[in-house]
């Protein structure tokens, strides 16, 4: 079986304007910002997420990964993007819809980072609320769902407050950093109130 490489070339858009930023595909250009803060806040990342290698920050692992969303975004399989100040600042963080079905489902799964030092600061919850009107908007989705751990009220409240209701609790979900984590499971549905 022959794989097809779909378009590798930049996705056009959407950039999306979410109140103090603007959520934007990555560019190959991106990898210094991208390195510089990962690398700053990776004690604070790597409490929620899975640790990482030092081959994973390396300019082509970087290409090979902005490669993969432009390709997933041409499929309409996922839909990644940076976080970055409204004004052409700074990059902030990134946000991810991912594992989007069509058909009986219409769905998507929410992923998102903010680096250490933009933390409450509102660029979190400006770019999940962005990327929900996107989802619910131009990609007519009915139902965006997200999970974190229970420990993580930062991400909790940001959650229940862009409109995302707690489903469930899903015993060791995700492997992060050699062990199995409990979350917590939550969802937005296009049109119903949180």
């Amino acid at each position: 079986m022959a794989f097809i490489d779909i378009a590798v070339s930049p996705p056009s858009g959407p950039i999306i304007q979410a109140g103090p930023v603007l959520l934007r595909p990555a560019q190959y250009e991106d990898y210094f910002a991208w390195k510089r803060l990962r690398e700053k806040s990776r004690a604070h990342l790597t409490a929620w997420e899975q640790d990482w290698t030092e081959n994973e920050m390396t300019p082509q692992a970087f290409r090979l990964r902005v490669r993969s969303y432009w390709r997933e975004m041409k499929r309409g399989t996922a839909a990644a993007f940076l976080v970055v100040g409204a004004e052409g600042e700074a990059l902030v963080g990134g946000i991810t819809l991912s594992n989007i079905r069509y058909g009986a489902s219409c769905s998507g799964m929410l992923g998102y980072w903010i680096g250490v030092d933009y933390l409450r600061r509102g660029y979190g919850q400006a770019a999940v609320e962005g990327l929900l009107d996107h989802a619910f908007g131009r990609l007519g989705l009915h139902r965006v769902e997200a999970a974190c751990q229970p420990a993580n009220e930062a991400s909790k409240r940001l959650l229940l407050s862009a409109g995302f209701r707690q489903e469930g609790f899903a015993r060791e979900y995700l492997r992060i950093n050699g062990a199995w984590r409990d979350h917590l499971l939550f969802a937005a549905t296009h049109g119903t109130p949180a």
